[in-house]
This record gives structure tokens, C-alpha cells and sequence, in this order.
């Protein structure tokens, strides 16, 4: 079929890919744009998972206060180029990444992150629920599980539901961050500082 150039300028506007990705991808879901941003999409994330395992040293360290000045957060964000690090996208990023550390108060920045007794004091409190609950003993696992899953959505930062766009995943963020630059970006590090308050 034939792809308009108003199809491919409307998806090329949405996904910031280039114009021979937006053509392929408007090609293969048949000039359907909203399936095509998700064709992107995925091939984004096929792309930043093969890039994962680069070396990215260069980047910023990126603060954010808040509250006149109750609160505060340092993030830093590596990347693998010094020009990426620098561009107005990889700040504007920075700065989203440490205003949802500021909003939303992760315990760590992805699951494997958890430190064990945090994580287990959880899984102790759902156990507790589901004795009382009444509900059969045989589905008790698959009911904690779905709590745990639920507490990583809250607390761990790579799966919280961005802020700005609460359909979208941290995760998601920096996955098209990493599909637009090429290269392996990662949240390495954040300290959150809320006047007051003990680390």
C-alpha cells in the first residue's frame, strides 16, 4: 500500500524516529499510526535490550528541589558519549527522572534493586492479609505474588507510572530515551532529601 507523507511527518512527529523507520513502520501495520508508534515502540526496546550491556560512564548527575527547599533529590544518569550528556533531550530526561524521585518516593530503582528486608517485611504483612482473608490455602502464593508485583509498581522506580504520563513506565521513558540516542542510558543512582527526615 501506499504510505502518505502526512502519515509518516504525523508518526515521525509523535516518535521523534526517522523517517525511513516511520515509513517501514506505517508499511508493516498498513498506515495505522497508533499501531505503528507501538511498532517503534517495541523496536526500541528490542534495540536498547541488545545495548544494555555497553559501557556508559559519561552523562549527570541532574538535582531537582521542590517545596522551597523541603525537598530535594540528586540523580545520576549515565550514558555512553559526552555529546549525548550534554543535549537539551538527555537533560530534559535528567530532570523528568529526578522530579519523579521527588513525586513519587521510590524505595530503589528496579526490582532486583529491593533490599531483602524490605521485601520480606512486605511478603510477612501479605501472608498475614491472606490467613485472615478466609480464601483457600492453595491460591495463598498466587495472591502474595500479585501483591508483591503490585509494591514493585509503587516502589521501585523503573516501574512506576511516570508522573506526567501516567500511561507510560519509567521504564518506558528510558527505553525510547535510549532508542533515540543509541545508545546504553541508565539510572545508576538517586539520594532523596525531605527536610527534617533522617536518611
Amino acid at each position: 500500500m501506499s504510505i502518505s507523507a502526512s502519515a509518516v511527518k504525523e508518526l515521525r512527529d509523535k516518535t521523534n524516529a526517522g523517517m525511513m523507520d516511520c515509513k517501514k513502520a506505517l508499511t508493516a501495520c498498513d498506515g495505522d499510526v497508533e499501531k505503528a508508534v507501538d511498532w517503534l515502540r517495541q523496536r526500541g526496546l528490542s534495540l536498547a535490550a541488545k545495548r544494555a550491556d555497553r559501557q556508559s560512564s559519561e552523562g549527570q548527575i541532574m538535582s531537582y528541589v521542590h517545596g522551597g527547599g523541603k525537598l530535594g533529590v540528586m540523580v545520576e544518569i549515565n550514558c555512553e558519549t559526552d555529546f549525548t550528556g550534554k543535549t537539551e533531550e538527555f537533560t530534559q530526561f535528567a530532570r523528568d527522572v529526578a522530579m519523579q524521585i521527588a513525586a513519587a518516593n521510590p524505595v530503589c530503582i528496579a526490582p532486583e534493586d529491593m533490599p531483602e528486608a524490605v521485601l520480606q517485611r512486605e511478603k510477612d504483612i501479605y501472608m498475614a492479609q491472606v490467613r485472615e482473608s478466609g480464601k483457600p490455602e492453595k491460591i495463598w502464593d498466587k495472591i502474595i505474588e500479585g501483591k508483591v508485583q503490585k509494591f514493585f509498581g509503587e516502589s521501585c522506580l523503573l516501574q512506576q507510572s511516570f508522573v506526567k504520563d501516567p500511561d507510560k513506565t519509567v521504564e518506558d521513558l528510558l527505553n525510547e530515551m535510549r532508542a533515540k540516542t543509541g545508545e546504553n542510558v541508565r539510572i545508576r543512582r538517586f539520594s532523596r532529601f525531605v527536610l527534617g527526615e533522617q536518611s
